[in-house]
């Protein structure tokens, strides 16, 4: 079992910065990827940014130049560097976790989301 822990999010105006964190703990050594998704209230949950233990990353298309992944093996921990942002980027943002380089299977490990709400 793996239990994430996420923190860093919060209101914000556009144009702003926030930086997310996620903490894992438990089964670590079983841990690969690490990364996120969001979900806005109107639409689905969607992939955002990936890094692996490596430090392989992986950005979907619409973030790429205003997110960056990072993240400190020796913390277990994965942050997601928000700029720029825009109302649109308002969503839950999750926290997940894979044994695989790649995120989104099934046995993936999620934490229990974090609030970003951008102001215009």
């Amino acid at each position: 079992q793996v239990y994430l822990m996420e923190s860093g999010g919060g209101l914000v105006q556009a144009g702003g910065s926030l930086r997310l964190s996620c903490a894992a703990s438990g089964n670590i050594f079983s841990v690969n990827a690490m990364g996120w998704y969001r979900q806005p209230s109107w639409k689905q949950r969607e992939f955002v940014a990936s890094i692996t233990r490596d430090g392989t990353t992986k950005y979907a298309d619409f973030v790429k130049g205003q997110f960056t992944i990072s993240r400190d093996n020796a913390k277990n921990t994965v942050y997601l560097d928000m700029t720029s942002l825009k109302p649109d980027d308002t969503a839950v943002y999750y926290c997940a976790t894979a044994a695989t380089p790649e995120l989104g299977a099934a046995s993936d490990y999620w934490g229990q989301g974090t609030q970003v709400t951008v102001t215009a």
